[in-house]
């Protein structure tokens, strides 16, 4: 077990250390780093993850890695995911806060940061494009994405709203015969994790 949770902190550590942007920008490093390298989520599961986080308080980042955590090793698994995706940035705000009298006016890092915001925005435009392809699969789903981004753009209504219209929407609509179809009788058994 403890191999495991090492591991869990290492590659939290490692995504959190090289990303940049926030929760968004991250996704396309996640999905990379945990479900194609370690198989330890699928690409739906991540996207359910980031969904979720939208309506919970917190950093988008910090609760993907507590999901992931909890979901491989319980308790254990969440204090070393979590504390693995946070220790790059306590490590380097702690840096930059020592010297932030000086830092704002060197112009290199005025520069870096100008490349840095560039590649976000590419990282941002990628995981919105991967997020949409996975996520919008019934005309339904077109409506929404069409509705809410109208909403949001155009109207200015909080996201959370937003999200929670969407969510009693997608419930009613699965309700109504419209979602995934339940599992077979023969298939696998409902219940946790395995």
């Amino acid at each position: 077990m403890l191999k495991i949770l090492l591991e869990l902190y290492v590659t939290f550590f490692k995504i959190g250390s090289v990303t940049f942007g926030g929760g968004y920008a991250m996704l396309p490093v996640l999905e990379r780093e945990l479900a194609d390298k370690k198989k330890w989520t699928t690409g739906e599961d991540l996207l359910d993850y980031y969904a979720v986080s939208q309506v919970t308080p917190g950093v988008i980042a910090v609760n993907v890695s507590t999901f992931v955590g909890y979901r491989l090793r319980g308790v254990p698994g969440v204090l070393a995911a979590t504390a693995g995706i946070v220790s790059p940035s306590i490590i380097i705000i702690t840096i930059i806060a020592e010297f932030i009298s000086n830092f704002e006016s060197i112009v290199w890092v005025q520069k870096a940061l100008g490349g840095i915001n560039v590649a976000v925005t590419a990282l941002l435009t990628y995981a919105v494009y991967n997020f949409a392809k996975k996520s919008i699969k019934k005309w339904w789903g077109i409506i929404f994405y069409a509705a809410s981004f109208c909403a949001i753009f155009f109207f200015s209504v909080p996201s959370v709203l937003v999200i929670l219209v969407s969510a009693a929407a997608g419930i009613a609509i699965g309700c109504m015969g419209g979602g995934k179809k339940p599992p077979s009788e023969g298939g696998a058994s409902a219940g946790g994790r395995q």
